[in-house]
């Protein structure tokens, strides 16, 4: 999936008027060509050319008569035009931007689920652990085991438990090999039976 610009073509239009005035191209008191004119220097129809000069007419940019005449007005209003249309569009692509990784983080947490219940289904190891109760247990940044692998921390042998996943930020690695080394902000997924959370924490701090 890819986030796509939503902008309308006048309103692109209007924007590209605006730098021109401010630009000098366009000076206060000139008059601007003709809708007509102007359709054909950016190849849309007239009524495109009516929405955009509207935008710059609503700002005060340039003054539209019923004559079709387009007059420039402000440059100091085509600035702040320009100035508030950025900052617009700046927080609908970040709003864009939230939307799309909320899917990508729905589609990681749901790929989660269904790798935990494959896990249940297939790997040995876990067979006669029921009920099966996955624990998510936090490495804080002061932990002794950042920086260490899940060999030197001896997880299965000291507290019984079974790493089965790590969620690093919006990344889930899949039964991680014993080489693998523990990062802060970590998230390790383990099951196995009774204060099982509790042992694991101990370990993280030791």
């Amino acid at each position: 999936m890819r986030m796509k610009s939503n902008i309308p073509v006048y309103e692109s239009i209007a924007m590209d008027v605006a730098e021109r005035i401010v630009n000098g191209e366009f000076a206060v008191g000139d008059k601007i060509s003709g809708r007509t004119l102007l359709a054909s220097q950016y190849n849309v129809s007239p009524e495109t050319i009516r929405k955009a000069m509207g935008l710059l007419g609503q700002a005060n940019v340039v003054a539209v008569s019923q004559g079709k005449e387009i007059l420039v007005q402000s440059q100091e209003q085509a600035e702040e035009f320009i100035r508030h249309h950025l900052s617009m569009h700046s927080a609908y692509s970040l709003k864009q931007e939230l939307e799309f990784l909320m899917e990508k983080k729905n589609e990681i947490n749901n790929r989660f689920d269904e790798i935990i219940v494959q896990i249940t289904r297939y790997t040995d190891r876990l067979r006669n652990l029921q009920p099966f109760n996955p624990v998510e247990v936090y490495v804080s940044e002061n932990a002794s085991a950042v920086g260490r692998s899940v060999a030197q921390l001896g997880l299965w042998q000291r507290t019984g438990a079974t790493l089965i996943a790590i969620r690093r930020g919006m990344e889930v690695i899949i039964s991680p090999g014993s080489g693998a080394l523990l990062q802060a902000g970590d998230r390790l997924i383990v099951v196995g039976s009774g204060d099982i959370l509790e042992k694991v924490n101990t370990v993280l701090q030791e």
